[in-house]
């Protein structure tokens, strides 16, 4: 895994991060420089785990699944343990050490109630090193902060369905294939799910455009020049949450936004350059509607879209 990456890179890494199934020739194109370049240069990034393309649900989208976020208080000497086991569990999106290093951020698509209850009154009641944790249910994620690619600004969302495309019975190995490898070609999906090309092309677009689904590049964004993420639990009066949600989730350093039960009623996820980005985010990228608000920084990352980082 790759310590630094040049201007290049980096410019590669943000059309990816925009456009995760871009043809190498289309990034060319964006960028102004030749497909063999591309390839040159991009490839030993996913070849050396730098870069990994994956998938993510948009569990408002699938009946039955949960998705939680959950603030977990540790015992400091067994953060990075707790963390770890988190991180292993096929049902949490991602895992941050946050705060003053005893608290742990994590988000959850659990798959039905049961589920959810063994978690909350059997799990993590039984590991002694959870002290407490609170637990907040999105009601929303808001889908345009999902367009996050490390610049100073994001690409248009562009929404062709306004619902959510309806079932196939090819989707759930589609779906598998997908998270296995976000750029997986569609001949290598169609041998997967057992349909034509065509057909998982399809389904791919379908499931894209109707917002069900986010093919998703996982890198540590430190590369990108992000070194003040934190998260912001806000209270927000109920008849200004969708719009503070909306015009947060717009802004190029938000990379998540979702309306949630709990003591706080919006999560956000801010991706800023360092400590004093923070504070301008703070002072002036729409926060001031909310009536309350807790900052608290990312320390480390564990796991995200999905993804272990290495190490763990």
């Amino acid at each position: 895994m790759r310590q630094i990456l040049d201007e290049t890179e980096r410019r590669i890494v943000s059309v990816l991060l925009a456009s995760p199934r871009a043809s190498w020739r289309a990034v060319g194109e964006e960028l102004g420089i030749s497909e063999r370049t591309v390839v040159r240069r991009a490839l030993p990034l996913f070849q050396d785990g730098t870069l990994r393309a994956t998938a993510v649900r948009n569990p408002m989208h699938f009946p039955g699944y949960i998705p939680m976020a959950l603030r977990i208080r540790c015992r400091p000497n067994r953060i990075r343990a707790v963390a770890a086991t988190l991180a292993r569990r096929p049902d949490t999106v991602s895992v941050d050490v946050i705060g003053g290093g005893d608290e742990i951020c994590a988000v959850f698509q659990i798959i039905g109630t049961e589920a959810r209850n063994s978690l909350l009154l059997r799990d993590l009641p039984a590991t002694t090193a959870v002290e407490s944790w609170t637990s907040y249910t999105m009601l929303r994620v808001f889908p345009t902060a999902f367009l996050w690619n490390g610049e100073a600004v994001k690409p248009p969302l562009v929404v062709e369905q306004v619902v959510p495309p309806s079932r196939h019975d090819i989707d759930e190995a589609l779906i598998g294939a997908l998270v296995a490898d976000g750029r997986a070609s569609y001949t290598e999906l169609a041998g997967r799910c057992g349909a034509s090309a065509l057909t998982a092309r399809r389904r791919v677009d379908a499931l894209v455009r109707g917002l069900s689904l986010r093919v998703a590049i996982e890198v540590d964004v430190g590369l990108l020049g992000v070194h003040g993420e934190a998260m912001l639990w806000l209270n927000v009066a109920p008849g200004e949450l969708d719009a503070t949600g909306e015009a947060l989730s717009q802004h190029p350093e938000v990379r998540f936004v979702a309306a949630t039960t709990g003591r706080a009623n919006l999560v956000v996820a801010v991706a800023a350059t360092d400590l004093a980005a923070l504070y301008e985010f703070l002072t002036g990228g729409g926060v001031d509607r909310s009536v309350g608000i807790e900052v608290t920084p990312i320390l480390t990352t564990v796991k995200r879209t999905g993804l272990v980082r290495a190490g763990v």
